[in-house]
This record gives C-alpha cells, structure tokens and sequence, in this order.
C-alpha cells in the first residue's frame, strides 16, 4: 500500500446542489423531490392520512348514530327531547375535536419523516422509515406542543377580537360590523407573517434536536432577510394545491347534483339515487385527500429546502455538506450529523488584502480579539521587516533569497569583469597572501649642517 488515498469515485449528487440557490430550485426541486424516495415520502404520508381520515370519519359517523338515535324513541318538543338533542350535539362535537386532534398528531408525523427523509436526500441518502423515524423520535413530542401552542394562540388572538367586536356591537351594532369586519381583513396578514417567520421551526427542531423555544427562535432569526422569497414559496404551494383541490371536487359536486335530477327527476327517495351520490362524493373524498397529501409532502420539502439555503448564507453550511459528503464516500464512519455542526455561527467571505482579519467568537461569547492588519505593500516595495537590497556594481547569477537578514559582506577588491561570454565565465582567482613584514629599515644618518641651539655657541663643522 502507499501513503497516498485510494481513488474514490466521484460524489453522488444530492436533490439540490451543495451552494447557495434561489427561489426557482426552491420551488421545483420541491416538486421534484418525490421522485427521489416515494415510498418513504408519498406512500408513507398517503397511507397514514387515509387511514387518519377514514378512521377519524367512521369513529365521529359510529358515536353520532349511537347518540341520535334515541331521539327516535322520544317525543318532539319535551324536555327529555330537548336534554337528549343537546347531549348528543356536545358528545358528537366532543369526539370530532378529540379525534380531530389525534388526526392532527399524524399530520405531524407526515411531516416530521418528511423533513428527515429530505434532509438526507440533500446529502444524496435514502433512508428507512425507521432511520427517519430515529431522527424524528426525540422531538416528537415538542412538535406535537408546538402545533397546540400555535393553535391555542390563534384562538385566544380571534376569541379576543371577536369578543371586542361583539360587546361594541351590543352597544351600537354598526360599529360592530364595521370593526369585526376589520379584524377580520387584519388576520389576514397578520396570519401570514406569522406562518412566514415559524415556517422552518419543525425543521429546526427535527434536524438541530432542539426544543419549541429554540426553534422559533431560529425560525425567526433564519427568516430575516428571507422574508419574501420565503413567503412566496409557501404562498404559492398553498395556492396551487388549493386550485387543483378545487379543480377536483367542483366538478364532482356538479355531477352529484346533475345525477340527481337525471335520476329522480320528481324529487322521489330512490336507493340507487343515494348510491350514486355517495359514490361520487367519495370519490371526490379520495381526490381532494390524494391532493393534500401531496401538499403536505412539497410543503415540508419546500421548508427544509428554504431552511438549507438559509443556513448555507448565514453559517456556511455548505461547506460542512461538502465535508461530509465527502468522508462518506471516502469510506469513513461515525461522522457526526451535518445539520448540527457550526449552529448559529456567523460565516463571512474572506476580508480582502490588507484588511485585518476576522476571529471566531470567543468561548465566553464576547467578541474575540482580532490581530491588526498590515498595510498592502506597493509595487516594488519589500516587505515589512525585511532588509533592502544593497546595489550590485554588476549583475550577479540569480541565488534563492535567504530567509532571514544577511549582514553586509566585508568591503573588499572589486572582483573582475567577467568576460563577455557568460558560458566561460568563472570565479576570478584568489588574490595570493601578503608576504610577512621584515624588521623596519635602519635610519640613515643625517647629513651634518651648521644648525645649533639657540643661544649656545655655533657649531663647527
């Protein structure tokens, strides 16, 4: 074996691509994830809701019966009438909101599986219903908290205005109608900033394993300069998948009630005219539950699509999908999940030449220190800290730099000219050494003049 790797083929591509993207592969690649895992992603969620629905609608359809049907042994108008009527009203009532809420948890559970199952198609993985249903598990229950939550506040918010509205009414009833009419028109975009900045909490709790306080708190934060392009994709999914419901159950509706003049044109109870309107708006049932669960499952994919573009922006997350996806394929193990990697951290592309760069938070979460820039060098400048070149009284063969300063070379003999072919150059001879100095020479003797002291006698010669 050699130290380098072996070769690996390249990365399999996920449902959307490992960078930032827009509002366009948002909202078709939402479409289009259905074909990457459809028994986890549509067979899963259809089979639950249908059984969900027809459950929920035989149970409410058993209990109503059994309650109504003692009227039939009681006489109109009395008192033990009236009492059975409202009792039968109240449990009937009372189990369709009960079994409504159970309904409700398995919309929940749709969803949740389809933010894990999308997730993992992102990194171009297909997991089990019971790998989603592992990543699912811990923060089941929060979601089924938050969605009462949500809706405990909705009914406080239009119980409140619409109490307001009622008691102005009382006292004068046009200014009632006015004002209802009013609050009414205001929850309308009141309901959707609301669902806009909560869009991406369930996705935030599913794949970061947080609690409902947390993620409404990073709903909030990752919608903040998304606001728009994250309302429009659910604007738009909303709107389609309410036409097509339309589109489905209008037609349906004309035909049950064509069939019934055509059938029993005299207004007649016939068993075949009851049979045929049953069938029909079953079948329109059965259409209008296969358009929503296809609605429930681009909508949670639209929401983990919106919510790793948001986080590839802000904290890079791309790159930590890159990381991953390739140590996956190189074939190592225990990697730790992507999604929770770098949460919450500020990403920023790097500072340009010369500006000082940018430190991580520091672990106490005040801002870090960071280290003071040095200035661009101009053209021709050295660098800082390094010594200017001393001028050459010729040229010289190129030599690599060295690494630190070089002290000045001791002032000698100009070397000789090399001659003019630079082939047949060669180092000039070293100059032979100085011979030692003998002893000083003898003084010779001066020559005799006249000269003497002043003031002394002359001196003969």
């Amino acid at each position: 074996m050699t130290a380098y790797p072996a070769w690996t083929p390249a990365s399999r591509a996920g449902i959307v691509p490992l960078h930032p993207y827009g509002f366009g592969t948002i909202l078709g690649r939402s479409f289009v994830a259905l074909r990457h895992n459809p028994r986890v992603l549509l067979g899963f969620a259809l089979v639950v809701q249908t059984v969900g629905y027809v459950a929920v609608t035989v149970a409410i359809a058993a209990v109503g019966v059994a309650s109504f049907s003692r009227l039939a042994t009681l006489v109109q108008g009395s008192e033990e009438f009236d009492a059975v009527m409202v009792g039968s009203i109240a449990l009937t009532g009372l189990t369709a909101l009960v079994l409504g809420a159970l309904a409700g948890a398995l919309g929940i559970l749709v969803q949740a599986v389809v933010v894990s199952e999308v997730a993992s198609a992102v990194v171009a993985e297909k997991p089990t219903l019971r790998d989603a249903w592992l990543r699912v598990r811990p923060v089941f229950l929060g979601l089924i908290g938050y969605a009462l939550l949500v809706l405990l506040a909705w009914v406080v918010v239009v119980a409140v205005l619409g109490g307001i509205a009622v008691l102005l009414g009382l006292a004068v009833l046009p200014l009632g109608i006015v004002l209802g009419i009013l609050f009414a028109l205001g929850l309308i975009p009141l309901s959707a900033w609301i669902s806009t900045k909560l869009f991406l909490v369930p996705s935030v709790m599913i794949l970061e394993g947080v609690g409902v306080r947390r993620g409404i708190v990073r709903s909030w934060v990752l919608t903040r300069r998304r606001f728009w392009s994250t309302f429009g994709v659910l604007a738009i999914i909303s709107l389609a998948f309410g036409f097509v419901a339309q589109v489905i159950s209008l037609p349906l509706s004309l035909l049950s009630s064509g069939l019934t003049v055509i059938v029993a044109p005299t207004g007649a109870d016939e068993v075949s005219t009851l049979i045929s309107y049953v069938v029909l708006q079953l079948v329109g049932q059965i259409g209008i539950l296969l358009v929503q669960c296809i609605a429930v499952v681009v909508q949670s994919t639209s929401a983990v699509l919106v919510y790793v573009d948001a986080r590839m922006r802000v904290e890079g997350l791309d790159h930590d999908l890159a990381a991953y996806v390739e140590a996956r394929d190189a074939g190592r193990t225990g990697l730790v999940d992507p999604y929770r990697v770098g949460v919450g951290r500020t990403w920023a592309p790097a500072p340009p030449w010369g500006a000082p760069p940018v430190a991580w938070p520091a672990p106490g979460g005040g801002p870090a220190p960071t280290a003071p820039g040095w200035p661009a060098p101009s053209p021709g400048e050295p660098y800082a800290g390094q010594p200017s070149a001393a001028p050459q009284p010729m040229p010289q063969p190129a030599s690599p730099q060295p690494a630190a300063p070089q002290p000045p070379p001791p002032v000698g003999p100009a070397p000789a000219v090399p001659p003019s072919d630079p082939t047949s150059w060669a180092a000039p001879a070293p100059q032979p050494p100085a011979p030692p100095a003998g002893p000083a020479p003898a003084v010779p003797p001066s020559d005799p003049t006249s000269w003497a002291a002043p003031g002394g006698p002359p001196r003969e010669p």
